[in-house]
């Protein structure tokens, strides 16, 4: 490590006279001004903080070498799971050392990808990212997000799938919100705010979010007014249309609280009202799919770790659901295990659920009535996610990782129960030589810690080697 002769001159910061009262509690924050980043004091004191910081860290002469070799361990084709909508499958694609990975579509999965969409060039600093997208059910027309600078303020646009050209159609002030076509590909739905004032958009509290509809072809101030409430400011609304295209789900959200609100529209009739199905914030809702005027739901509803219930529209329930019971008011499909539920979907008819068990995954695959059907096995102990698609489908795509297997895209076949690779990166080390045991030890008040331990094949674990402590993520 290089030695440093002189100690770092940090450059003064100004102080302002500014105080705050929180319910009664007076709070300093003479940093205020450094909120703007656009001023000119704010950006040429990051410049005087970035010198001293870069002034320390180009002298370390070790540098270079553990920069060269992360690069070249990073520099490797890293692969999305693909999902198809219509005729045509998408997937996201980073070449290795991209800021951004690229979104590409094909017309079948041995077809020839193009680029639909390069967030790279969106600007030459690269501070304009891709928000989000929504693809039409025939594949042919993809709404888009882009947010600029890191804001959460969003604009929205639409693209020919197929020509890669962008319609006239262009959104703005969208916040916390993405898009969800109606199922003839005629508009999609968003949530928004009112325009904001432009010198104080970055410091404002954003309140009375609202939820439209987007016609193609119009403009914004023509959209629809689907969902809002002038007397609750803080709700936000969440909009998705079911895979049948009949029913407009809205989750309503408060701040951070994972709790929320169910309510739904009826689409055949454009002139329903929205009804507030679920109009306490007990629990939370994730809807899956639905049956007609039968909805299935993932919640936590007096059950911590997560079930699935199912809750008729032609019998609704009351107001509150904490103190029900499977009598009438919503049915019980799934019940609550000894592991997490952390998401579930529907493929060919049936549920598949994904479970968190000692910090990995474990797939289950149940009927919709909720029996047991088996287990899906994974390549090992580790991370994976995705098993997306229509109710339909027989076959999807899932990623997997673990401590020693770079993130591996597979292809599932829902009839067989055989997964194959379809996306294996070339990274510059062999993972074959590597292997990960887990095991438990007990805490202080005797609960069983699951532990992973990862070591080189054939290596002694007698207490005479290194140890490096981690942290692994499963989800």
């Amino acid at each position: 490590m290089a030695k440093f002769d002189r100690p770092l001159s940090y450059p003064t910061t100004r102080k302002i006279d500014q105080t705050d009262d929180y319910h009664g509690v007076q709070v300093s924050d003479p940093y205020r001004w450094l909120e703007d980043p656009d001023s000119e004091e704010t950006q040429a004191w990051v410049e005087a903080q970035n010198q001293v910081t870069f002034g320390y860290l180009s002298q370390i002469p070790a540098r270079e070498k553990i920069k060269q070799r992360l690069t070249k361990l990073w520099d490797y084709e890293k692969y999305g799971i693909p999902f198809k909508e219509g005729d045509r499958y998408f997937y996201y694609k980073n070449d290795g050392l991209q800021n951004q990975s690229v979104l590409y579509t094909l017309p079948s999965l041995d077809g020839e990808p193009k680029v639909l969409l390069d967030p790279n060039t969106f600007s030459e600093d690269g501070t304009v990212a891709l928000g989000g997208i929504a693809i039409t059910e025939d594949g042919k027309l993809m709404a888009y997000g882009l947010s600029t600078s890191g804001s959460d303020w969003q604009e929205w646009k639409v693209r020919n799938v197929e020509t890669g050209e962008d319609l006239s159609d262009h959104l703005k002030w969208l916040k916390f919100s993405g898009a969800s076509w109606t199922q003839d590909g005629k508009g999609f739905f968003y949530s928004r705010y009112d325009e904001p004032n432009e010198k104080t958009k970055h410091e404002d509290v954003n309140y009375y979010q609202k939820l439209f509809y987007h016609k193609l072809g119009t403009p914004q101030s023509e959209d629809v007014l689907i969902c809002d409430r002038p007397d609750e400011k803080e709700w936000g609304f969440s909009g998705g249309v079911t895979e049948d295209g009949k029913y407009l789900i809205v989750s309503v959200w408060l701040g951070t609280n994972p709790q929320n609100l169910i309510f739904y529209k009826d689409l055949t009739a454009p002139e329903s009202s929205i009804v507030e199905l679920i109009n306490k914030f007990e629990a939370e809702y994730s809807f899956i799919d639905n049956e007609g005027s039968l909805f299935w739901f993932q919640t936590d509803l007096n059950a911590p770790l997560g079930r699935v219930i199912a809750i008729d529209t032609n019998n609704p329930p009351p107001s509150s659901l904490a103190g029900a019971d499977s009598q009438g008011q919503f049915t019980e499909i799934i019940p609550e295990a000894a592991e997490t539920l952390a998401g579930i979907g529907i493929l060919n008819n049936q549920f598949i659920a994904s479970y968190l068990k000692d910090a990995y995954t474990q797939i289950k695959i149940f009927n919709l009535d909720g029996s047991f059907v088996r287990d899906i096995a994974l390549p090992g102990i580790g991370s994976a996610g995705g098993f997306g698609g229509k109710r339909q489908d027989t076959e999807s795509f899932y990623a997997y990782t673990s401590f020693t297997t770079p993130n591996t895209i597979y292809r599932y076949n829902m009839l067989t129960d055989e997964s194959t690779i379809y996306r294996q990166p070339k990274v510059d080390f062999n993972p074959e030589d590597y292997e990960t045991k887990q095991v438990f030890y007990p805490s202080k008040d005797g609960t069983q810690v699951p532990m992973f331990i990862t070591h080189k094949k054939g290596l002694q674990l007698d207490g005479n080697n290194p140890t490096y402590p981690g942290l692994f993520h499963s989800g």
